[in-house]
């Protein structure tokens, strides 16, 4: 006869059995589900190694030291076909990060502008703004892109029509020519200067957010990093007997020699990317600002703040917090859309790595596996840098 005072699932000394413990099975099924995880990717690893190795096909990244033999249409180190596979990934590493970064400074400026033009009182600038971000943001980026390059850059007159937009600034169909800075001796103590000044705004900034915050006391710290960044490195320039040299692009032949080109490519997807992303940001500006309650600007106002202070000093801090976390997508959106760069012939990581080496060297496995964790890498730092402002401004409870 059983003991009545015995449980199901419990022992004989009134212990819960272990099977019923929810510790002992929430890790037993995680280990489970890791191991079957775990087990599938070797498996697929596996069969792509034996599949790979009956074709006769190499692995391994040996491949990286080989010479490419081919020339890439830009590059930001020095490169030519006598260079590796590996400097062909560097090369298209930084030109992803290059036209990323640029894309990213340019939406955010104008995605800001944008999305306050279209809360402003006066009737025509609020409907540019708003036809601006209807059609930008319906229209595929794809689309934007060829329309850039096809449309409007490839449409630009020959080198010796070039247009002539400053003097030494030309602009044709081979790209955007501009003179080239060289630094001569001095330029160091300049550079110096310029960097000092960077950390001492930094400094005064933070400073004068505090003394603000202990005395209500505001202190012009935006004027004084200008004066510290812009004027002071302009002057030392001067002193110094201006250390730097200018190499002017000339038109020699059949095209412009010397100075920087711009290529018309990176022109076309820095500002397609740049365009399209802030339609898309200043709508994500215009919420977080109606997130802000109306009576925050009455109360600025009743202070005797006028409206370009009452939006930079109450609103926008406000705002920002409902404004970073879809920001953030915007970021990594615009830096994973630059892979169609492809499109249009820019010589991203995906047009010279995953293309062109991929297609000379069959080694698809590593280059594929190199080429995702690049973007899985960027992606995540600019997670992380967001994510960290994002707690630099959220709302310390106490």
């Amino acid at each position: 006869m059983a003991d009545p005072t015995k449980t199901h699932g419990t022992s004989g000394h009134g212990k819960t059995a272990i099977w019923n413990d929810p510790t002992f099975r929430s890790i037993t099924f995680q280990v489970l589900a890791a191991l079957a995880i775990g087990w599938f990717f070797y498996t697929i690893f596996d069969n792509t190694l034996t599949n790979m190795e009956r074709r006769g096909i190499t692995t391994g990244f040996a491949f990286l030291d080989s010479t490419a033999g081919f020339g890439i249409l830009m590059s930001l180190i020095e490169y030519d076909e006598t260079h590796t596979y590996g400097d062909t990934f560097y090369v298209g590493l930084l030109n992803t990060l290059l036209v990323s970064v640029m894309g990213i400074v340019t939406a955010t400026i104008l995605g800001f502008i944008i999305g306050v033009a279209r809360l402003s009182s006066n009737w025509l600038i609020a409907k540019i703004a708003s036809v601006y971000v209807e059609i930008l943001r319906n229209i595929p980026l794809l689309l934007q892109i060829f329309f850039w390059y096809f449309a409007v850059l490839s449409t630009l007159p020959h080198p010796r029509d070039s247009i002539n937009l400053l003097d030494g600034v030309f602009l044709n169909g081979r790209g955007l020519y501009i003179p080239g800075p060289i630094p001569e001796s001095g330029f160091g103590i300049v550079t110096a200067v310029f960097l000092m000044a960077v950390v001492a705004s930094f400094v005064i900034v933070r400073w004068a957010n505090k003394r603000q915050m202990e005395t209500g006391q505001p202190f012009p710290s935006l004027l004084t990093s200008l004066g510290l960044i812009v004027v002071l490195p302009l002057l030392v320039f001067a002193v110094m007997g201006m250390p730097m040299s200018f190499d002017y692009p000339a038109l020699k032949g059949f095209n412009f020699q010397g100075g920087i080109r711009v290529i018309p490519e990176l022109m076309a997807l820095w500002w397609a990317l740049s365009l399209y992303t802030a339609a898309f940001i200043a709508e994500i500006v215009r919420a977080g600002i109606l997130a802000v309650s109306h009576g925050q600007t009455e109360a600025a106002h009743a202070l005797g703040l006028r409206n370009g202070p009452t939006l930079r000093l109450i609103v926008i801090p406000q705002a920002m917090r409902v404004i970073i976390p879809p920001l953030t997508s915007q970021y990594l959106n615009l830096a994973k859309n630059s892979s169609l760069a492809t499109a249009i012939g820019y010589p991203d990581l995906v047009g010279v790595f995953m293309g062109t080496t991929l297609n000379q060297t069959g080694q698809a496995v590593e280059i594929v596996a190199m080429t995702m964790a690049v973007y899985l890498i960027m992606s995540l730092s600019i997670s992380a840098l967001m994510n960290w402002y994002n707690k630099k401004m959220s709302l310390v409870e106490r």
